[in-house]
C-alpha cells in the first residue's frame, strides 16, 4: 500500500496563555498516522526561527518529512469554553507555499493526500491542481474561511470556488460550514461540488455527505485537549477510504481514534 501524504503550515501555538508549542495540520495528522500505524509523507512548511525545533519535533513522528521554510511562522493564541467552543486570535502570518517549495515532488508516491492549510493564501488553485494530478485530496476547510489577517478570527465564506476543482473529500467543522451556508440546511455544502463533505461537530460526532447520501456519525464524549482533534479525524477518515472502506465507515473508524488520542491525553 502507496504511503499517505500530508502538506500544510506548521503553527506556532499557545493555548490558555501557556508556553507555545508545535502545532498545525502535519503535526496533528502525523500523531494519529503514527497511532495508526500507518505509512506516510509530510511536507511542511514553517518560519525560518523555528525550523530547527520543530524539525527535532517532526523526527520523533517517524515519518518522512520534508520542510520548506521562509518568513514567520503562523502563529495562533485561542482558548476554550467549557462547551469546547474555542477563541482564536492570529498572531503572526506565514509565507504561502511556492513552487520552489517542492511539495509535488516530497510526495510523488502518495495517492491519497490531506492538504491542511491554516489560513486562506496558504496553497493556491495552481498548487492543488498540480498535487491533484493521479490522486485524491482531502481538503481541510478551516484554509477556505479563514481570512489571511492578523487578530480575532473571524470566519466568512469569501473565498475563490476554483480552490474546490480538484479536490475529492471536504472536511469542515461545523462553524466552517455555517460560515459558508449560513443558516440553511447542511445538506446545502453539496453546491460545492465536492464528491464527499465532512462535518465535525466536536464532541457530537460527524456528518458524512457522500454518493447522494447523508449520515450523522456519533462520538461518545470524551476529556482531552481537543487540539488538532479535526486532523487527526481527517488523517484517519483518509486511512479507511484508501483501504477501501466506504465514507461512513471511515468516519466511524476516525471517530473512534479520536477518542481514543484524547483518552490518553487525559491520562
Amino acid at each position: 500500500m502507496r504511503p499517505l501524504g500530508v502538506i500544510g503550515h506548521l503553527a506556532r501555538d499557545v493555548i490558555a496563555d501557556g508556553p507555545p508549542r508545535i502545532g498545525g495540520g502535519p503535526w496533528h495528522a502525523g500523531r494519529a498516522l503514527r497511532a495508526l500505524q500507518r505509512d506516510a509523507l509530510l511536507a511542511v512548511k514553517c518560519g525560518e526561527d523555528d525550523r530547527a525545533c520543530f524539525r527535532r519535533r517532526l523526527a520523533g513522528l517517524g515519518l518522512p518529512t520534508t520542510i520548506a521554510s521562509g518568513g514567520e511562522t503562523t502563529s495562533f493564541s485561542f482558548v476554550y469554553a467549557p462547551d469546547g467552543r474555542r477563541e482564536m486570535r492570529v498572531d503572526a502570518i506565514g509565507e504561502p507555499w511556492r513552487a520552489e517549495d517542492a511539495a509535488e515532488r516530497t510526495l510523488r508516491r502518495a495517492e491519497w493526500i490531506h492538504v491542511s492549510p491554516l489560513l486562506r493564501g496558504d496553497l493556491t488553485p495552481d498548487t492543488l491542481e498540480r498535487l491533484a494530478r493521479g490522486r485524491r485530496l482531502l481538503l481541510d476547510g478551516q484554509g477556505l474561511v479563514r481570512p489571511r489577517r492578523t487578530g480575532p478570527l473571524v470566519l466568512d465564506g469569501d473565498f475563490d470556488l476554483e480552490l474546490l476543482c480538484h479536490v475529492s473529500i471536504l472536511k469542515l467543522a461545523d462553524e466552517e460550514a455555517r460560515a459558508i451556508v449560513g443558516d440553511a440546511d447542511l445538506e446545502e455544502l453539496r453546491a460545492l461540488g465536492v464528491p464527499e463533505i465532512l462535518v465535525t461537530f466536536g464532541l457530537q460526532g460527524s456528518l458524512v455527505l457522500a454518493r447522494g447520501a447523508s449520515e450523522r456519525v456519533r462520538a461518545h464524549p470524551v476529556d482531552g485537549d481537543p487540539t488538532g482533534a479535526g486532523d487527526a479525524f481527517a488523517a484517519a477518515y483518509l486511512t479507511g477510504r484508501s483501504a477501501g472502506h466506504a465514507p461512513v465507515s471511515a468516519a466511524r473508524q476516525a471517530t473512534a481514534l479520536v477518542a481514543s488520542l484524547l483518552s490518553r491525553q487525559a491520562r
